[in-house]
């Protein structure tokens, strides 16, 4: 996965970059029992949590930035 959507399903998210699950338990978004995984995407599932655009677009912000940053500590 080269870049994350609000798009994205969680499911693939999760499986694809699975360090991505404990930012979105610390953002309130999923947990590690979340059994809406294989059925929402990510934009879905933040605004049924009550996230606004805004918020949700700020959070794929953050994910790519912290996702990069796993990738250069990795390769480090």
């Amino acid at each position: 996965m080269d870049s994350i959507t609000k798009e994205v399903q969680l499911e693939d998210l999760i499986a694809s970059r699975p360090e991505s699950l404990e930012y979105l338990m610390k953002k309130g978004i999923c947990g590690i029992h979340c059994a809406d995984l294989n059925q929402k995407s990510f934009e879905k599932m933040a605004k049924d949590k009550g996230f606004t655009d805004s918020e949700i677009n700020q959070i794929v912000i953050e994910l790519n930035q912290l996702l990069v940053g796993s990738v250069i500590q990795k390769t480090s």
